[in-house]
């Protein structure tokens, strides 16, 4: 069962047939430890609609904060070691430390949805997106669906200093979530696959793909660190980290378009813009 947030409102996928509801919302969902089992009775007197009315997605997000952990792929781990060599030491304690790397990522209004455009920032000549599978975890640290994440980055400016990063990962259309939730509350296999294709005036530019075997950190450790003396009232979304890195010599340009995929969420496509 999947969970799309429209221009017009929510739209439930169950079994190929499309519910919408113009006055439910995400907060009163999200907020539900038992979300898995109360959708199916739900949705039973929601409209059917069909397929058309997922055309205008908007990030699957209400009121919820943003967040994401680092260095949780080798991958990653040997990529912020090579763009900030003066903090590698840092990157490389925090992967075989038992304490994440946890940072605020995004406000609502700073995130954007599939077929939206994200944004570089004009002060960075080096942007990358890093493609993660996002938890969607409500206020009492239950995990109740999975999402796709796009956290961009400006790996330069982070680079330049790691006490940057804020600056290199928040700001404007940095995060885009979608194109819906998957509703479960069971883990996703180990063999679940990520991709990134990145498409410059309509040819692959970077092509890259990774199992969520080769994470270092279970998404269990990770949401006992980030609710420790921190609470979500209405719930959040975290961002568990990329294992694909594009080559150095690569940054995104305007008119990039992005295209992440995960078996059983979907695609979220976003343009540089």
């Amino acid at each position: 069962m999947k969970l799309y947030r429209t221009a017009s409102g929510l739209v439930v996928e169950d079994n190929n047939r499309y519910h919408s509801s113009i006055t439910a919302t995400l907060d009163s969902l999200l907020t539900r430890d038992d979300l898995e089992q109360h959708l199916p009775e739900l949705i039973q007197g929601w409209a059917v609609v069909d397929g058309s009315s997922l055309r205008d997605l908007r990030a699957p997000i209400g009121s919820q904060e943003v967040w994401g952990a680092g260095v949780t792929y080798h991958r990653s781990r040997d990529a912020r070691m090579a763009e900030s060599p003066d903090g590698a030491n840092f990157y490389d304690r925090v992967y075989d430390a038992d304490r994440p790397e946890l940072f605020f990522k995004a406000t609502p209004h700073r995130v954007v949805g599939s077929n939206q455009k994200v944004a570089i920032r004009d002060d960075s000549q080096w942007s990358v997106p890093e493609p993660e599978l996002a938890l969607v975890i409500t206020p009492h640290a239950k995990i109740v669906g999975y999402t796709i994440a796009n956290d961009i980055s400006s790996r330069d400016i982070e680079g330049e200093n790691p006490l940057y990063l804020p600056q290199a990962k928040t700001y404007d259309r940095s995060c885009a979530l979608g194109p819906a939730i998957l509703v479960s509350s069971k883990a996703l296999p180990d063999s679940t696959e990520i991709r990134m294709d990145i498409l410059r005036a309509g040819k692959l530019g970077f092509s890259g793909a990774i199992t969520l075997a080769a994470r270092k950190r279970t998404t269990e450790s990770l949401v006992s660190y980030l609710f420790r003396h921190c609470s979500f009232p209405s719930g959040c979304f975290l961002m568990t980290g990329t294992g694909i890195v594009p080559e150095d010599s690569f940054t995104l340009q305007q008119g990039d378009e992005i295209r992440i995929s995960i078996a059983g969420i979907g695609s979220l496509v976003n343009l540089v813009g």
